[in-house]
């Protein structure tokens, strides 16, 4: 399932917009577990408390209503990555 995210209180105009949320202070970064209601479990809560090894696929900017972009966040030895 696709989470959605937020960059503060509004919505990624794109994914480089969200990359550059991210490079500049990924606690601003929020996802949005859009999954957990049908049963299936997800992160949700800010990037910066995202644990290693775990990896958050997600759509924008409103999962809801404009899926123009999809991607990967994922936090390993590297740190979070965005794809």
């Amino acid at each position: 399932m696709t989470d959605g995210l937020f960059i503060g209180n509004r919505r990624p105009a794109s994914k480089k917009a969200l990359k550059e949320a991210i490079a500049e202070n990924p606690a601003n970064v929020f996802v949005e577990s859009t999954s957990s209601a049908f049963g299936f479990p997800s992160f949700s809560g800010s990037l910066d408390t995202l644990p290693a090894g775990t990896t958050v696929t997600f759509v924008g900017p409103d999962p809801y209503r404009d899926r123009r972009f999809y991607g990967t966040i994922s936090r390993g030895a590297r740190g979070i990555v965005v794809k």
